[in-house]
């Protein structure tokens, strides 16, 4: 196995309708839950953070008149609902879970602690990491960087839609080539949207490597734990 523990970068819209992106569909949770309970039997610690676009985006809602702070605690409780989701449907798969959140709802959440996120990942625990950082204006990609580097996770999974970071948009640009490795440098510098410039920043300073690549091809997590290149790789 080439890595032993991850952290798993999941859209809101991964747990989406197929048409839109939006609400929870059921089909989309357990795809998600599946591959995710493969790889944990397969004896991988992960942690799992999902954003909360399938049900609102803060940063989208604060341009309508809302203000950011509050828009984006609204999107921290999208993400503690799409957490809710998730643990149940791994946790039907026959895989341990706990859900813990950044901001402090004990009813359906543990609070985020460090050292008992790492005590769950060394129990073969799924942790599921919702509510961000727990911070206005930080994204569910800079929560992942933050999540990974704070719990020693060997690599930061970002889970997309397409096969890996292409040089153009490939459905407007016929040219655009995926391009298999990349530096941070590269990513900030032209501009890539992969993830957010600080989630960028925060894994070069850790020197933790990103992958990039299809999750929605099943069985691919599987195969980019077990080492086999897919998609794109942002390192040093």
């Amino acid at each position: 196995m080439t890595f032993s523990r991850v952290l798993l970068k999941l859209s809101g819209e991964a747990l989406g309708s197929p048409q839109n992106g939006h609400g929870i569909d059921p089909d989309a949770v357990q795809l998600v839950a599946r591959q995710v309970a493969r790889v944990a039997e397969l004896g991988v610690e992960i942690a799992l953070v999902c954003g909360g676009g399938n049900i609102l985006r803060g940063a989208e809602f604060s341009r309508i008149g809302g203000d950011r702070a509050s828009a984006d605690h609204m999107g921290m409780l999208a993400t503690v609902i799409n957490g809710i989701a998730l643990s149940e449907a791994i946790e039907s798969q026959g895989v341990d879970t706990r859900l813990m959140s950044a901001i402090d709802i004990r009813q359906v959440a543990e609070p985020f602690t460090r050292r008992r996120a790492l005590s769950h990942l060394d129990q073969g625990r799924v942790v599921v990491l919702a509510a961000g950082t727990g911070n206005p204006f930080f994204t569910t990609d800079t929560a992942a960087a933050l999540r990974a580097a704070e719990l020693r996770c060997e690599v930061l999974l970002k889970a997309t839609k397409v096969d890996g970071v292409y040089s153009a948009d490939p459905r407007k640009d016929p040219k655009a080539v995926r391009l298999e490795t990349l530096t941070y440098m590269d990513v900030l510098s032209r501009g890539l949207a992969v993830m957010d410039g600080t989630a960028i920043t925060l894994c070069m300073e850790k020197s933790l490597p990103v992958i990039v690549f299809d999750f929605f091809s099943e069985g691919n997590i599987e195969r980019v734990v077990k080492g086999e290149r897919l998609g794109t790789t942002i390192r040093a």
